[in-house]
């Protein structure tokens, strides 16, 4: 089943404000970076719901609100540029293995997550979420899991629970959003990836970062974009036992 999209309304993705306090005038060693963003947090509002375990899930069903704009009663902040969180002619004088570094380090414990990809595999993931937008990830909590609803919108991917989306539809407002910047893919060889917890109260700084490169996982891993495929192409042949072994979850 080809999926409609839903993103329009989410072109411009949440992110923090930044801060009227200068990065470097707090870490003097990290000059390369403009500005700190405030990690204050928000409050949802709402008690996350848990999914379905396994084949009670109902992959159909999520076609009444596919053909609706997604997140479309969220108000999201303008998008952040490269060039107000780093010094891009500085950042010109830095290694790769540098701006790894300094990126996640800058990311380090302030509501939000720095990670990296090489510029190939970031191509690789654009081209395949051409064709996949959407996918569904288990998010292990104490005894079980909740489930995640990840939709790609290059150069933005979004999360929200996938409980939340099927209930409200065009109201659902993403947990987590993630920004992919290439200004430096033709020099650096490095694609730098911001990831924002919108809601804090629903997703930990650790489980946000988990969620990112788990969701990046299947859309560069052979075996795991196999399942990525029959989610978007073949739905009513996609088992979400699947995704719980490709993870070495336990089906419950």
């Amino acid at each position: 089943m080809k999926l409609r999209r839903i993103l329009g309304s989410l072109s411009s993705l949440a992110t923090e404000k930044l801060s009227s306090s200068s990065y470097f005038s707090r870490c003097p060693s990290r000059q390369i970076f403009t500005a700190c963003s405030s990690s204050s947090q928000r409050n949802a509002g709402n008690k996350l719901s848990e999914a379905l375990p396994g084949n009670q899930v109902k992959w159909a069903s999520l076609g009444s609100v596919r053909n609706s704009r997604f997140a479309s009663g969220f108000t999201p902040l303008q998008p952040k540029p490269l060039d107000s969180i780093m010094d891009l002619e500085r950042a010109k004088t830095k290694s790769p293995e540098e701006l790894t570094s300094v990126w996640d380090d800058y990311h380090l414990g302030r509501g939000h997550i720095g990670i990296t990809m090489k510029a190939q595999l970031y191509r690789l993931l654009e081209q395949r979420a051409s064709e996949c937008r959407y996918f569904v990830i288990p998010l292990w909590r104490g005894n079980g899991y909740i489930t995640m609803f990840a939709q790609v919108e290059a150069p933005h991917m979004i999360f929200t629970g996938l409980e939340d989306y099927k209930a409200r539809g065009t109201q659902a407002a993403p947990y987590l959003t993630s920004t992919f910047y290439t200004e430096l893919s033709e020099t650096k060889d490095l694609v730098l990836i911001r990831g924002d917890v919108v809601f804090t109260s629903k997703l930990t700084d650790e489980e946000a970062k988990w969620i990112m490169e788990t969701a990046q996982s299947f859309y560069l891993n052979d075996s795991r974009y196999k399942l990525l495929e029959r989610f978007n192409k073949h739905t009513h042949d996609f088992e979400f036992k699947d995704v719980l072994q490709a993870l070495d979850m336990p089906i419950l």
